[in-house]
């Protein structure tokens, strides 16, 4: 077994609570584990709260085959107005009364917003136009028109209405990476006739880490923070299927070299030695690729 390395090395799941940002999360992570080097596999609006995955020292290099999982949310949707944000940080563009709808009103739309469609991302994403972020030429008031992009939802459910004016609907939602809650909101305003728009959104998922149990990313504490990552042996067996190497394939995976493969499917790999993660690796025909190397302790 390798000696331990003094310099921080996992995943860190945390729980971002409302009102800081993600990079905010970051920062705070950073000054207790002490080290620069933290990453994120996806942010979260200041509004939204929830799951966030970040890469400590090393296991960066894991973020990359994490940012594409899927994903579950829960939400609240406002139906009567539309805003510029599709979320209630925006100012409202229509209003309309939605008192006379009832739950039964929401099986169409939503059945229509479920399985593989076309979405319209939200105005305010981070989606480049031009070299600039959408959001930035939308704060500068310039219109934007951003193009349909394929999207799953596997599951779009209602856990709760309450009719008004106003009406409020919480949902639970699995999607692919990629698909915007608030447009989902947005659209299903609009298919109501009445308008919508998010006013809480939590993430409780990405791909098979869940929120549960993870510490709040403010309030990490200064000293034994370290004792919360996952080992990026363990973490990459969660997301990718595993090689377990002998001493001969980890030599050679570790010093970049092609070897002979194990038996198993092609594709990305987790090629692990004992409890340490050699690198991520690709089979293909008989052979094992290195694809990211970790370093040794």
């Amino acid at each position: 077994m390798p000696a331990a390395s003094s310099s921080p090395d996992g995943i860190l799941l945390v729980d971002k609570p409302q009102g800081i940002t993600s990079h905010t999360a970051v920062s705070r992570a950073r000054k207790a584990l002490g080290t620069r080097k933290v990453g994120h596999a996806g942010t979260l609006d200041p509004m939204a709260t929830g799951l966030l995955i970040l890469g400590i020292g090393p296991s960066t290099r894991l973020l990359t085959h994490m940012v594409g999982l899927d994903k579950t949310y829960t939400a609240t949707i406002a139906l009567g107005a539309a805003t510029t944000t599709d979320d209630a940080e925006g100012e409202e563009t229509t209003a309309a009364d939605a008192s006379h709808l009832s739950g039964a009103d929401l099986t169409a739309p939503i059945a229509a917003l479920t399985g593989d469609i076309e979405q319209v991302p939200s105005a305010v994403s981070a989606i480049k136009v031009d070299g600039e972020r959408a959001y930035n030429l939308v704060r500068a008031g310039e219109q934007v028109e951003l193009k349909p992009r394929p999207v799953t939802v596997a599951r779009f459910d209602v856990l709760a209405f309450r009719a008004g004016e106003r009406a409020e609907v919480d949902v639970v939602i699995d999607c692919s990476s990629g698909t915007y809650i608030r447009a989902l909101a947005r659209d299903l305003g609009a298919a109501l006739g009445v308008g919508g728009h998010l006013t809480a959104l939590r993430r409780t998922r990405v791909g098979p880490f869940e929120v549960d149990g993870a510490p709040i990313a403010d309030a990490l504490p200064q000293e034994g923070a370290a004792e919360l990552l996952l080992p990026p042996a363990r973490a990459a067996a969660r997301i990718l299927p595993v090689a377990q190497l002998d001493d001969e394939r980890t030599a050679n995976l570790t010093h970049g070299r092609r070897t002979a493969s194990l038996e198993g499917e092609e594709g990305i790999v987790a090629a692990i030695h004992g409890e340490r993660l050699i690198g991520i690796a690709r089979v293909s025909g008989n052979r094992l690729l290195p694809v990211t190397n970790f370093p040794t302790a």
